[in-house]
């Protein structure tokens, strides 16, 4: 890492621009080498998390760096990755960033709720399944393969190309079992119609019954977004006892 990236994450709360902020991590812009780069800001752990990443695991910043790195290697869309950076202070990890390319796409896959003009739906669920399967082929598992964490470009002929972010969470296997990819999809979406078209274009690829690919992807769907649903009314309940 040079001196001039090594200055920006420096001064990382003080200059760039926000382009996300949340309660746990935070994501900015910032011109470097006359290009437009993410650094993504990760939380600073709580003491015991500290003493783990410092000593037996690795941290979020260096997964998305090394996972990222693995997927442009195989040919799948990430933005690409520039570096990663750990401060630690004694025997804790205090803060870590991944810095990446920022990449200008036109929406996310969480866009298939919407109405937007020109959006082709169906294919983009085609588009989905297909990139899904090629990540199974490859042996790859994204455990936050979710809406919000695909971002999708349009190509001039019109073909919807998925990018991932979010990375630091993956597991890579030599092969893939039919019940470890259909679990992989829980997160796509909870409508129906939506799985029906994803698990037509599924089957075809896998060489397997279009039933069998529905009913489980379903299975798995529901008993995600039931406990989904459950955790987010809890939630709220718990606010409302704290007014």
């Amino acid at each position: 890492m040079d001196e001039e990236l090594q200055a920006i994450i420096k001064n990382f709360s003080q200059t760039g621009t926000i382009f996300f902020g949340g309660k746990r991590n935070t994501i900015k812009t910032f011109s470097y080498n006359g290009e437009i780069i993410n650094i993504k800001s990760f939380k600073i752990p709580i003491i015991l998390n500290g003493f783990i990443y410092k000593y037996f695991r690795k941290s979020k910043a260096k997964r998305s760096f090394e996972n990222a790195s693995i997927l442009s290697k195989k040919g799948i869309g990430t933005p690409k990755p520039i570096a990663y950076k750990e401060n630690f202070k004694g025997v804790l990890l205090r803060d870590s960033y991944y810095v990446s390319e920022h990449l200008n796409h036109d929406f996310t896959f969480e866009s298939i709720f919407h109405d937007l003009p020109h959006l082709d739906k169906d294919k983009m669920l085609r588009g989905i399944a297909q990139f899904t399967f090629k990540l199974h082929e490859e042996g790859i598992e994204f455990l936050d393969h979710s809406q919000a964490n695909t971002l999708v470009k349009v190509d001039a002929d019109g073909n919807y190309n998925f990018y991932l972010v979010d990375l630091n969470r993956m597991k890579f296997h030599a092969t893939m079992s039919f019940e470890k990819r259909m679990r992989n999809m829980h997160k796509l979406t909870p409508d129906e119609k939506m799985i029906q078209v994803i698990s037509n274009e599924y089957a075809k690829l896998y060489g397997q019954p279009e039933e069998k690919v529905f009913s489980t992807m379903m299975q798995y769907t529901k008993e995600f977004y039931t406990h989904f649903y459950k955790k987010q009314a809890l939630k709220k309940r718990l606010k409302f006892w704290k007014k």
